[in-house]
């Protein structure tokens, strides 16, 4: 199919010699009769080619008919991206673009020498790539002359204004001139990019592509319940999985990059970061040793979300969930790209499943809710990889033929195939084994209508074969179901559907566990150290599992020591032994044969011992009963302190002015003199 006529003949001899037989939609609409001139805003599905759009969309205004750049002083075009990596990738996009046509594209970005953009800008270009705040550096120092700009084009304008890079955008478009065309490209258009676009257009064309309203039809996406804590041995499993060329891992912060990146490191991966911390230079080099094949995963933030293209990503996984539905869309769309088919993985922990839920549907995308691969599907998965390796069907040269014969002589077959085996498994990293997380269904039967009433609770007599199970806490912590509740799901990795009644008693609390989650729950809750700080988890029947540490709900109560002390008195141990006659009503004698009498709470009490007279200082007895020593508070220790200090101070004090007054006593008859 040969490309459209409007295109100039420079650009579509670099669009062919590139490959392209045919545009993409965004990039035909960009390029109609009814967008020639106009200031654009255009949102089209991530891999679409918006970069090759924005490049055919300012061609005309650029080149003016002329089928090469005639020489320009000042730039004739502005490109802005949001992040460092998008920029020279742009910049990379637009050189080859405009090459034929003797184009000159500049990039200006944070992180490059400043000294070396400067002298490129002065020698002269025909594009500026750059990011609003290097950008807006070079403007204010005038090494950047905006006076000759065509067209200024915002790529994911969206992004630069969650970035924080408003003041930066509207400096940049202020200082431009006003008949200047502006043309803004994002994935997705948000309320703010609308409102900047009625602010800085004149009659915007607004083009949206009917891809960029549906589901990307070229990414698969899977969405994967774990539990908690197997997040990470989870993300190693999908890894061994699907074996792919490339992949990448999001996360959420820094630190969780880095520990990732050493992990999978140790593991065998072959892996690269990429995050804000780094220098551009790493990052520079990160890239690129994915775009060689020396690494095949690298996990990063959220900066490598927008626009980042490397050829033959064929996996994204989200170690943590992203922030909103955009992200989502950004983040996946690095697979998926230009035609190519990729797999998107969602790792879930089982807490957070509705959020997941509700990020898809925000999303409009429609996810396969399956269990994370087990050791056993990647086990098959190797076993079928290796049976179909190349390879092993491939055509080899007579020498390596009469080799294979020697060997095959001097081995065996069986040998040399375990040789083989055991060779192809070295470069495999080691598999983990997975605890079983929950089921969800998500499909439209399990999802509940908003007008549809929720259903009535269960009975607990509904619930049906449980085992009971005790933790370490109880009335006297105040606990309560609404925090309990929470801390048996983290600890068993289970959902409030498992969990049945709740029984809170003074010291421990009782909960029944569906019978057929039980096993699974108690592995749990030892794989995560029998509880946590001061509670512990065990089945009924079991003996409670050692601490460290002295549990409080240990301690007897004040109530249950008094049933002891008064179950103790009534032994016949501490039944009081008198031979002395007894009350007239009843003699000894009677006493003795009668066994209705109950002797009187005097005689049940246990004797005081005698208590020591407290000696004076003389050596004479004291009368006074000993006092029981206080226990004071720290504040009142300080208190004690500061007053004794202050003592000090004062008798210090008069001390010295009595020496004072001694040594000068002629100074101390005049001073009493005047006061009279």
């Amino acid at each position: 199919m040969a490309l459209p006529t409007q295109i100039p003949s420079s650009i579509a001899q670099a669009l062919e010699k590139k490959g392209y037989s045919a545009l993409t939609e965004v990039q035909e609409a960009v390029i109609a009769s009814v967008a020639d001139g106009a200031d654009l805003l255009v949102s089209a599905q991530t891999g679409s080619g918006k970069t090759v759009a924005f490049g055919l969309a300012i061609a005309p205004t650029l080149l003016n008919a002329s089928e090469t750049f005639q020489n320009s002083k000042n730039p004739l075009s502005l490109v802005v991206a949001p992040t460092r990596e998008l920029a020279l990738q742009v910049q990379r996009e637009l050189v080859w673009l405009f090459g034929n046509a003797k184009g000159k594209v500049v990039s200006c970005v944070g992180g490059m020498d400043a000294r070396s953009e400067r002298q490129a800008l002065q020698r002269g270009c025909h594009i500026v790539v750059g990011t609003p705040g290097r950008l807006r550096d070079h403007i204010e120092r005038g090494a950047l002359d905006m006076s000759g700009m065509r067209a200024v084009v915002l790529d994911e304008a969206d992004e630069m204004l969650d970035f924080g890079f408003r003041e930066d955008l509207e400096f940049i478009l202020d200082t431009s001139p006003k008949d200047r065309r502006t043309l803004l490209f994002s994935a997705t258009v948000p309320r703010a990019i609308a409102t900047m676009a009625k602010r800085y257009q004149k009659g915007a064309l607004r083009i949206s592509t009917v891809g960029e309203r549906e589901q990307h039809t070229d990414i698969t996406y899977r969405a994967m319940a774990v539990a908690p804590s197997d997040k990470e041995n989870a993300i190693i499993n999908v890894l061994r999985f699907y074996d792919a060329e490339s992949a990448i891992v999001f996360c959420k912060t820094r630190q969780e990059v880095n520990r990732l990146c050493s992990r999978f490191g140790n593991r065998g991966f072959s892996v690269v970061s990429l995050s804000g911390e780094l220098s551009q230079n790493e990052r520079t080099h990160a890239l690129q040793a994915m775009r060689d094949g020396r690494a095949k995963v690298c996990i990063a933030t959220d900066v490598a979300a927008r626009g980042i293209d490397l050829p033959g990503l064929q996996l994204v996984i989200h170690a943590d969930l992203p922030t909103n539905s955009d992200v989502l869309k950004h983040r996946s769309g690095r697979t998926g790209r230009a035609g190519k088919k990729g797999i998107c993985a969602l790792i879930v922990p089982h807490t957070m499943r509705r959020r997941a839920a509700r990020l898809l549907q925000g999303a409009r995308v429609e996810a396969e809710w399956v269990k994370a691969p087990s050791l056993e599907q990647i086990k098959a998965k190797d076993t079928e990889r290796l049976l179909s390796d190349p390879s092993l069907s491939a055509e080899y040269d007579e020498a390596a033929m009469v080799f294979a014969r020697q060997l095959l002589e001097q081995h065996g077959p069986e040998q040399v195939a375990a040789a083989f085996l055991k060779r192809a498994q070295a470069d495999m990293p080691a598999a983990e084994e997975l605890l079983d997380a929950p089921a969800f269904d998500d499909s439209p039967k399990g999802r509940r209508d908003k007008n549809d009433r929720r259903e009535p609770r269960a009975t607990r007599e509904d619930f049906g074969d449980s085992v009971w199970f005790s933790m370490t806490a109880g009335k006297k912590e105040r606990a309560e179901p609404r925090w309990l509740l929470p801390i048996i799901c983290r600890l068993g990795h289970i959902t409030k559907r498992e969990v049945g009644s709740i029984k809170i008693g003074d010291n421990e609390t009782r909960f029944e566990i569906k019978a057929k989650d039980a096993d699974r729950f108690m592995e749990a809750v030892a794989a995560s150290g029998g509880g946590e700080k001061s509670i512990r988890i065990s089945r009924e029947g079991d003996k409670r599992p050692a601490s460290t540490k002295a549990y409080k709900n240990d301690k007897p109560s004040k109530r249950e020591k008094f049933n002891k002390a008064e179950k103790f008195r009534k032994t016949e141990k501490f039944e009081k032994k008198d031979d002395s006659p007894k009350p007239e009503a009843l003699d000894a004698a009677e006493a003795a044969t009668d066994e209705s009498w109950v002797p009187s709470l005097e005689e049940m009490e246990r004797p005081k011992a005698p208590s020591k007279p407290r000696a004076r200082i003389d050596g004479s007895p004291s009368s006074k009963p000993k006092k029981k020593k206080e226990k004071w508070s720290r504040a009142k220790k300080n208190l004690a302190k500061n007053k004794r200090a202050d003592v000090a101070k004062k008798k210090k004090f008069a001390e010295r002015s009595k020496g004072a007054a001694s040594s000068n006593p002629g100074d101390r008859t005049l001073s009493r003199s005047s006061d009279k």
